[in-house]
């Protein structure tokens, strides 16, 4: 399905990817050793909203623009729950208006600490020189132009055994659902005890629910998953919805998905149309 970064930046996917994200780096916060954060697909990393890739579609207008406008009306709970996501965007614009959009890497980098580190994986030679452009300078971050597949096994486990490995892969082909599973396998072999954060596009069931069983016969324990609907699934449309996989995630993640995942899914469903979401375990 290609799903290029820059043309979809601040899409709902995107929101309820970096909303989750956001909520695992908090809890890793919360203790003072250092963790490290290896980001596969770091794309460029920020994103003009009103550049060329992103106004083709004005997908952020049903993403981030709408929680832009809705985060203040939610519940308190909800709101303290997304803020370190809301801040992390926030950080990248002025004025209250919204232009930029930050991609993984800088709401990473919004959230690191003195102690803590990012390595930020992207082949792509455009993507990666802007990549590099907005790390620069920051000793915690680190840009590598490597295969975003090799570098899952290669950089694993880090020196701090703490932290997250990010995949988020383009989806060019469909063998990407497959490669999730046997990357995962390996980095988790290296790894056990790391956790891990996948994100995959729903346009119809059989590819999602093919990699859920895939991912179920690994033997691998704690993996929960979560998606958000949106709009009609079939293959000849659009991006119907979002899933996450989460291996080894944070106790408190699953209390705060009962939270978030109700309230985007009424902020970001479509045309007024009933959106729907997940939140299950495919292995305890």
């Amino acid at each position: 399905m290609n799903y290029q970064h820059a043309f979809h930046a601040g899409n709902f996917a995107d929101v309820h990817k970096h909303a989750v994200l956001a909520r695992v780096l908090t809890h890793l916060r919360q203790k003072p050793a250092a963790f490290r954060i290896i980001d596969s697909h770091a794309g460029g990393g920020r994103y003009d909203l009103l550049a060329t890739e992103a106004s083709r579609g004005c997908e952020w207008h049903d993403g981030i623009a709408r929680l832009w406008s809705e985060i203040a009306k939610q519940p308190e709970a909800c709101r303290q729950l997304l803020a370190p996501y809301v801040e992390a965007v926030a950080a990248c614009n002025t004025g209250g208006s919204l232009r930029v959009y930050p991609g993984s890497p800088l709401i990473v980098q919004h959230l690191l600490r003195s102690q803590d580190r990012l390595i930020a994986c992207e082949l792509e030679p455009k993507s990666f020189a802007t990549l590099a452009a907005v790390l620069r300078g920051d000793h915690r971050a680190k840009a590598l132009a490597i295969d975003g597949w090799t570098a899952i096994g290669a950089y694993v486990p880090p020196k701090e055994r703490r932290g997250l490995v990010l995949i988020d892969p383009p989806f060019e082909e469909r063998a990407d659902f497959t490669r999730l599973v046997e990357a995962l396998a390996v980095a988790h072999r290296k790894w056990s005890t790391g956790t891990f954060l996948l994100w995959y596009p729903i346009k119809t069931r059989e590819a999602p629910d093919g990699l859920s069983r895939r991912l179920g016969r690994l033997g691998v324990s704690k993996i929960l998953r979560c998606e958000l609907v949106v709009g009609a699934e079939r293959e000849d449309a659009g991006l119907a919805g979002s899933g996450l996989i989460v291996v080894n995630p944070p106790f408190t993640l699953e209390q705060d998905l009962d939270i978030l995942l109700p309230a985007l899914s009424r902020i970001l469903a479509r045309d007024g149309r009933p959106s729907g979401h997940c939140i299950d375990w495919l292995s305890r």
